[in-house]
């Protein structure tokens, strides 16, 4: 799982047709709840760059992506923006937001 940040973000979306962002902090609840699953599909998944954005690490990275609620999970495939919404989310609804 790759920890996404200002620095190495243009590259990632550059290389991987589709990605999985997470959005989180280590002293947030639902952040702890949904971190299994998002663990779990980077174990699973070969063709989506899992990725994890620490809020109090990459403050910018957060900001450029209006994160106001965590944890907030953002899909991107081919470079766009497809979804993005706050909250926990179950293993299945990710992967059909994936699809």
């Amino acid at each position: 799982m790759l920890d996404l940040t200002i620095e190495n973000f243009e590259e990632t979306v550059k290389n991987n047709q589709k990605i999985l962002i997470d959005f989180y902090a280590d002293w947030c609840g639902p952040c702890k709840v949904l971190s299994p699953v998002i663990e779990e599909l980077d174990s699973e998944l070969t063709d989506v760059a899992v990725c994890k954005v620490n809020v109090d690490k990459s403050p910018e990275l957060a900001g450029a992506f209006e994160v106001q609620y965590i944890p907030m999970v953002v899909i991107i495939k081919d470079g766009k923006i497809t979804h993005s919404s706050s909250g926990v989310k179950t293993k299945e609804q990710l992967l059909e937001l994936l699809k």
